[in-house]
């Protein structure tokens, strides 16, 4: 839809150019037809992933200081659930982002975007080697994941979770963001960039109320390496987690008390 603005807008800086590169890359697989033939296999495998995501990290969901912050890593940046006007919006505004945001906020909406495409791309095609199962099970789902054998891919988007969620936290810190964000609520409304503004805002909120995301968003990344780890190498139990991992402990910090 805005593909020809994002393509003409100059950009100068690296930042800007890598979330050029980033957000044409995204509108090109956004709008490319996916047959309707995996529309139930791509939900079905959305709604088993969020639900898995829940069962390995049930302690920090259940821990008061981090349910809320935990919702938005897995549910906004791990596994997004949708497509939303939100993409559309970052297309649209290219030009003045570019124009008026900060290099390093630039950087982490590359990552954000780049985040989105990797997991979009790996879910495409785990769905296509799911669509003849009417029913998804441990079973098929590892013997997919294997298939596919996107282990670089897995890895990249590990890595982005890290980068963009650790850049987030930095912005949380500063007050003025939460009073710029109460400011502008009414401009994203009038500039239809309600989706935009509610995904930062709702970021905000999750991340003001954790201590310690970077030994939290450590252990999120230490755990899912090694599900992937053991469902690669056909453990009896790829999804179940040693002891060890079920804690803070290997992150090298603490989030806080239970």
């Amino acid at each position: 839809m805005y593909r020809e603005r994002l393509l003409t807008t100059e950009v100068a800086s690296a930042p800007a150019q890598r979330l050029q590169a980033a957000l044409l890359d995204y509108h090109d697989f956004r709008y490319q037809p996916v047959p309707s033939a995996l529309d139930y296999s791509l939900t079905q495998l959305s709604q088993w992933q969020t639900e898995r995501l829940k069962r390995t990290h049930a302690d920090l969901y259940q821990h008061p200081h981090y349910a809320s912050g935990l919702t938005f890593l897995l549910s906004d940046l791990y596994q997004p659930t949708r497509l939303t006007r939100r993409d559309d919006d970052i297309d649209r505004v290219f030009p003045k982002l570019v124009k008026w945001v900060p290099d390093d906020l630039l950087n982490t909406l590359a990552g954000l975007v780049e985040l989105n495409l990797v997991t979009r791309q790996l879910d495409l095609a785990m769905a296509a080697r799911l669509s003849t199962h009417r029913q998804l099970d441990e079973h098929h789902w590892c013997a997919a994941y294997r298939d596919c054998q996107q282990i670089s891919a897995r890895e990249q988007q590990l890595l982005l979770v890290s980068e963009v969620g650790l850049q987030l936290d930095r912005y949380v810190s500063k007050r003025s963001i939460g009073w710029l964000l109460a400011m502008t609520e009414g401009a994203a409304d009038l500039a239809g960039l309600q989706d935009l503004h509610d995904f930062l805002h709702r970021g905000y909120r999750a991340f003001r109320g954790m201590d310690n995301v970077p030994a939290l968003i450590n252990l999120l990344v230490v755990r899912e390496r090694r599900i992937m780890q053991q469902v690669l190498a056909g453990h009896l139990q790829p999804l179940q987690l040693r002891e060890q991992l079920l804690t803070i402990q290997e992150t090298g910090g603490t989030p806080g008390q239970a």
